[in-house]
């Protein structure tokens, strides 16, 4: 069916088919049933159980409005954003560029999302099934890089009783300033301004969400390694890896090559699952890892499954491939033996 459909998709710009998909499946989210859903793969990651390690990525939905037809697909999560305290509409269109030649994308979107009233707002309207729910936090454009915590950490008051776990985005290439709070002083201040903030909501919720930083594929190794430091040693839960990357080198020549933003798609998969080994290397199990990045068949979810990554999510595969990818993935990934439950 999707690869009927995908033509007429294509040929429209891809922020529009964008669009036009998510409001399809916000109207009629039984529209997936027409697929193969995922099926049971347990896990136990963060402290949270998994129905499969399978999940969307941050950035297909943004506004949470899909989350009853994601579920139908059997995703074990799913994870909405990313999210800001006020609404912004993002960076002036055109901003978003497929490159099928390359199994790619381009964007620039800055954030573009509705805020977290109208996101929160969405989540308790939806059912998510058996999926675990992420929700993946930014800062707005007009907040100063020194007054993001400020941001990060209203985001993670307002938005603790509904999440299964939070995602800190500190790695989007597209706003002004957010990767210089991957290192440093930034750095090291923000994560102990939402460590303290976590355990305060800890006590208050009498529960504890995991929290999750995603990082670049574009760092070099020791700021990884420092960066996966410092996550553990503010006591977080995992690690995303990873965004996209401002890197060319893969997609040289093509007609959007110069267009500004981050790339996603195949080209990201080769890097990301390097930063992703590497990370399992340094940090061994003090630390659950979530491999994203090029996963555009079966096969490359279990290649990041092999590099050390516990969960693994998709995003441009899901554009290219279509929803059978989900099903097809976990099967894949069950026939390959990760099937343990954690302890």
């Amino acid at each position: 069916m999707y690869q009927l459909a995908r033509p007429a998709l294509f040929a429209m710009d891809a922020e529009s088919a964008h669009r036009f998909t998510l409001g399809a499946l916000r109207r009629a989210p039984w529209l997936l049933s027409a697929f193969p859903e995922a099926g049971e793969d347990p896990v136990e990651v963060m402290g949270l159980r998994f129905r499969n390690r399978l999940g969307l990525a941050a950035g297909l939905d943004k506004n949470a409005e899909c989350i009853d037809a994601w579920t139908r697909l059997g995703f074990g999560l799913i994870e909405i954003g990313t999210v800001t305290p006020k609404p912004q509409p993002g960076n002036p269109r055109p901003r978003m560029f497929r490159l099928p030649e390359h199994g790619a994308i381009i964007n620039r979107l800055g954030f573009n999302n509705a805020g977290l009233d109208v996101v929160l707002d969405n989540i308790r309207g939806s059912d998510r099934g058996g999926a675990r729910l992420g929700i993946n936090l930014g800062k707005n454009a007009v907040t100063p890089a020194e007054h993001a915590l400020d941001d990060y950490r209203e985001g993670m008051q307002r938005a603790y009783e509904l999440a299964d776990y939070l995602t800190v985005n500190i790695s989007s290439p597209n706003t002004v300033g957010l990767r210089d709070l991957q290192a440093g002083q930034a750095r090291d201040a923000l994560l102990r301004g939402l460590a303290d903030c976590r355990e305060m909501l800890a006590q208050q919720h009498g529960r504890r969400v995991p929290v999750a930083i995603k990082i670049a594929p574009d760092l070099e190794p020791d700021e990884v390694r420092t960066l996966g430091d410092a996550v553990v040693n503010v006591g977080f839960e995992a690690l995303i890896a990873t965004n996209t990357t401002i890197h060319r080198d893969a997609v040289a020549g093509h007609r959007y090559a110069g267009e500004a933003g981050g790339l996603s798609g195949d080209p990201v998969r080769e890097p990301s699952t390097r930063l992703l080994r590497l990370l399992r290397e340094h940090l061994g199990s003090a630390c659950a890892l979530i491999g994203v990045g090029g996963v555009m068949r079966p096969e490359h979810a279990v290649e990041k499954l092999r590099a050390g990554a516990d969960l693994v999510q998709i995003y441009t595969g899901f554009i290219y491939a279509g929803p059978a990818l989900v099903a097809r993935s976990v099967d894949v990934m069950r026939q390959a033996g990760f099937t343990q439950v954690k302890p």
